[in-house]
């Protein structure tokens, strides 16, 4: 049995994923009519746990995780915060704010993983830009994803969107395997060289889910153990889709209504 062999999901599983990957969609769409200015983190994460636990019948996967235990049900991370900011009733949303919030739900024992960036208000030329350029990062990655593909061809698809606008790809954090379990393998670089790394094999899941910055790519990670932000606070950008190896291309898992993603080969 090859390394890849034990990645590939059976019938059952897919459907479960398809199952777990809608759910997490759900919740950004449902959220999108609080995602303004004035509301804190805090009551978005309310919103996003009760919905997860009480109407979809399903488990916020971030609650709880790892060491330390994350506290909240989803992320939320604004500005120059690059991944796992952690929701408070301190962080009010403001005109111009950009954020990104990270949904994943546990469903049958699978996992759906998601995220989307919202302007709060007009947002700045930058804003828009950086936003913009990060949606279409992920999209590249997705149109380089299928069987007899490698890996480093996600990260090279990738760098040939953002490296042109002057923006920069954090190294630090990556796209995942994910099925019946949070994390697994493969690792997937958002930078990378084509033809290089794992050969994609059909029925294989994982997420993409580039974080662009505005400056530097290096981060920090603050004392709470999770909050990732920019090194020169400049602002970051992140969007993720969890997705499975077709012969011919993919199939997403977590897309919303609003995305035409009819440029993918499924």
């Amino acid at each position: 049995m090859s390394k890849t062999d034990n990645l590939i999901l059976g019938p059952e599983a897919i459907e479960k994923m398809r199952i777990a990957g809608k759910l997490a969609s759900d919740v950004l769409v449902m959220l999108d009519e609080h995602v303004k200015e004035g509301v804190t983190t805090e009551a978005l994460n309310k919103l996003a746990h009760d919905y997860i636990v009480d109407v979809q019948g399903a488990i916020p996967a971030p609650l709880n995780y790892g060491h330390p235990p994350f506290p909240k049900s989803v992320c939320t991370s604004v500005n120059h915060v690059v991944c796992h900011g952690i929701p408070t009733d301190n962080k009010i949303l403001k005109d111009g704010d950009i954020i990104n919030i990270d949904v994943t739900v546990i469903k049958d024992g699978y996992y759906g993983d998601t995220s989307k960036m919202w302007i709060i208000g007009e947002g700045s030329i930058m804003a828009q830009r950086i936003c913009d350029v990060a949606q279409k990062a992920l999209y590249a990655g997705m149109a380089a994803v299928k069987n007899g593909a490698h890996l480093g061809d996600i990260g090279a698809a990738i760098q040939e969107v953002v490296e042109p606008e002057r923006f920069s790809i954090v190294r630090e954090f990556c796209g995942h395997g994910i099925s019946n379990q949070f994390h697994h393998e493969p690792q997937v670089m958002h930078y990378g060289r084509k033809g290089t790394g794992m050969e994609l094999k059909t029925g294989m899941t994982f997420t993409i889910e580039p974080m662009i910055n505005q400056g530097t790519w290096k981060t920090k990670i603050l004392p709470d153990q999770w909050t990732a932000i920019t090194k020169d606070r400049k602002l970051s950008a992140q969007w993720e889709h969890t997705l499975m190896v077709t012969d011919n291309g993919c199939e997403v898992f977590t897309t919303r209504p609003e995305e035409d993603l009819s440029f993918l080969t499924a």
